[in-house]
């Protein structure tokens, strides 16, 4: 497993696995413009996970100027679930947060459907802190959110 930066090249590949994901209703998803004016944010970070020297996933940070220390895992995902990566790169994120940006608090948000994202996030020392009701607009829909975070101290004891 290699952890690099995204770049712009990068960005076919993160809006085909978030395509994907958001077609299965795990993820939200954004445009290329969306995209392309985070990448150049310098409170943002496009992370990209390789196996074998090929993509394997992304995940995007925000927040990385947040003078609360306050960091938000904006997305997360594996083109290919199930096989342990997702595990190790969430642990490497974490890792990266706290110890190289100094962050007090990761939080990320997750759909209430999305049951496997949320036991893992949970044996990584996530804890849930409530429900958004009804706050994003799918199609002719509202979905909720759970929103859940790591404290550093919390991680630091893991």
């Amino acid at each position: 497993m290699n952890l690099r930066q995204a770049t712009p090249a990068d960005l076919p590949f993160v809006m085909e696995t978030e395509r994907w994901f958001c077609a299965q209703g795990f993820v939200g998803i954004d445009e290329a413009p969306v995209h392309q004016a985070q990448m150049a944010s310098p409170d943002c970070l496009y992370l990209i996970v390789e196996e074998n020297g090929a993509p394997a996933g992304f995940a995007i940070l925000r927040g990385l100027a947040n003078p609360n220390g306050s960091v938000e895992l904006k997305r997360v995902a594996i083109a290919e679930p199930g096989q342990g990566l997702g595990r190790r790169f969430l642990r490497s994120l974490l890792q990266l947060v706290f110890d190289q940006y100094g962050a007090h608090r990761l939080f990320l948000d997750v759909y209430p459907e999305n049951v496997r994202a949320r036991h893992l996030y949970q044996k990584l020392g996530f804890v849930e802190e409530g429900v958004m009701r009804e706050c994003v607009r799918v199609e002719d829909r509202y979905r909720s959110l759970i929103l859940m975070s790591l404290l550093e101290a919390e991680y630091r004891r893991l």
